[in-house]
């Protein structure tokens, strides 16, 4: 093949890579542009309509940016090597991430639909959640019901209410779920109240003292924890840190939105309680 052939091969070659690049964006930006405008419709619901799932709302923002981003980050990518390389960076890091979320994921699911409530323990700890002025949260009122039903089950054995009192709370957590456990007929006698915690590492520090001073052998005792599904996993490995041997009673989440919302976020916090705490 001659000179002018080998040109017009390439530049035939050329053109066929630009076209099918282009093929490529008139298929890939409207996809990015509904996601964008799917995720900015959830996210209005999340933060307007439905209650208790602003951490949702602000993700699907964000990640509506994302897609934004995507769309300009693909058409440098068209007209440029290093705009290639930036977008398969990109690529490469959602693929891992997706990955290892979906893997956490898994694990936490995997946790927070254990049934141990047949299992007996030395004594129960409860983690708080929030108040609303003097009357349990969802979330709250949840872990209390499952507390209730688990002493029911498991007669005479002490049981620590551990929660402090956060803003726009008028009692601490700790009262709230006393107050409701000795409406359902649990005796005050099993109730041991612990109302300075504001962090889960701190419910299980602050609940030992309680359990110490109540001759429960902390080297031997069995603990059970009860504590959202969702939270399980975490309060487990928090309360290991803390030398505890422990079992997981889980409280069902209220709401498929409150239960999608609070896995998700879960996720970023177990991350966070990993590399930070």
């Amino acid at each position: 093949m001659g000179y002018r052939g080998k040109r017009k091969r390439a530049r035939h070659q050329s053109c066929a890579h630009v076209s099918n690049y282009r093929g490529r964006r008139r298929f890939r930006e409207p996809v990015l542009w509904g996601l964008a405008v799917l995720l900015l419709a959830v996210a209005v619901v999340c933060l307007a309509v439905l209650p208790g799932v602003r951490f949702s709302g602000l993700l699907a923002l964000a990640l509506a940016g994302l897609c934004g981003a995507a769309v300009f980050l693909g058409r440098w990518a068209d007209d440029s090597q290093t705009g290639m390389l930036c977008q398969r960076i990109l690529c490469g890091v959602l693929a891992v991430g997706l990955f290892l979320f979906l893997t956490v994921e898994g694990l936490l699911l995997s946790r927070g639909e254990r049934d141990n409530t047949a299992i007996p323990a030395d004594a129960v700890i409860v983690l708080g959640a929030g108040v609303n002025g003097e009357t349990p949260s969802l979330i709250l009122q949840s872990r209390i019901d499952a507390a209730e039903a688990y002493l029911e089950r498991h007669p005479d054995i002490p049981v620590v209410l551990s929660g402090g009192q956060g803003p726009g709370e008028d009692i601490s957590e700790a009262e709230a779920m006393s107050r409701a456990l000795k409406a359902a007929g649990v005796p005050a006698d099993r109730l041991l109240l612990e109302d300075h915690s504001v962090s889960t590492a701190e419910n299980f520090a602050f609940s030992k003292v309680l359990l110490q001073e109540r001759s429960v052998d902390l080297d031997s005792a069995v603990i059970a924890v009860v504590t959202s599904d969702f939270h399980c996993f975490r309060a487990h490995l928090i309360a290991q840190r803390a030398d505890l041997t422990v079992i997981d009673i889980p409280a069902e989440t209220p709401w498929w939105w409150l239960t999608a919302n609070y896995y998700v976020r879960e996720f970023f916090a177990l991350g966070k309680t990993l590399v930070f705490d």
